[in-house]
């Protein structure tokens, strides 16, 4: 579904990401792990537009999409959910998932949304009315992932989902993913709970300082002494 090729990208001449290159195939939740400042954010922000390669290709379903703006590239069903929720603070929750389909024409298909939203967070129908900014914070990011799904994406991308939020509400969002999967959604995750991450991905890439060093399936990469001692503190 998604090819990254040979992609650098950099801010004011400076590298960011280093000739990398990855696959994610539908139906798949592949997992980029790596610290902070490893390029993670860089890589889903140039995926969707926001930033233009250097050089590189990006294609999604082999039609190339690098260099495309933002906008365009949501129409081809990518959707990003991004690091700190974004929620429209003072708008209802009703609101922020109305907005997350402003590229969707159809009313029909902005109801089958709502209705897929609601069967995954059946809480979401009694908060509807409620403002954003009075929701917990493992509540924001479910209604973050809510909203991204509104514009009926094929390939789901998650900036961080578990930052800021409670640990007891991390596991849930991570079945979250896996409840998203199984609706047929194809997820690139990244993050920084490297266990979490590896536990729900079927495969995994390990980015450090804008280079890929490291990939294979999530069970592979958890037994590895580069991520058990780097990441996972064993």
């Amino acid at each position: 579904m998604l090819s990254v090729s040979n992609l650098s990208v950099g801010y004011r001449g400076l590298l960011a990401i280093q000739d990398v290159s990855f696959h994610v195939k539908k139906g798949e939740v592949v997992s980029l792990i790596g610290s902070n400042g490893a390029g993670k954010t860089t890589m889903l922000k140039t995926i969707l537009g926001l930033l233009k390669p250097m050089k590189g290709e990006i294609r999604l379903n082999d039609q190339v999409i690098s260099g495309r703006a933002a906008y365009d590239v949501v129409k081809m069903k990518i959707s990003l959910v991004p690091e700190g929720r974004r929620l429209f603070p003072r708008l209802s929750v009703q609101d922020n998932l109305v907005l997350g389909a402003y590229t969707v024409d159809s009313e029909e298909q902005i109801a089958e949304s709502l209705e897929t939203v609601l069967r995954l967070f059946p809480w979401v129908k009694e908060r509807a009315g409620q403002r954003a900014d009075t929701l917990s914070g493992g509540e924001q990011q479910q209604v973050a992932i809510a909203r991204g799904l509104m514009s009926r994406p094929d390939l789901l991308m998650l900036d961080e989902p578990s930052l800021g939020v409670m640990p007891k509400l991390v596991t849930e969002i991570f079945r979250t993913v896996e409840r998203i999967t199984s609706e047929g959604v194809t997820v690139l995750l990244v993050e920084q709970n490297v266990f979490q991450a590896l536990k729900v991905c079927h495969r995994a890439y390990v980015l450090q300082t804008g280079r890929i060093v490291m990939e294979g399936t999530g069970s592979e990469l958890s037994q590895s002494d580069l991520v058990r001692k780097a990441y996972l503190g064993m």
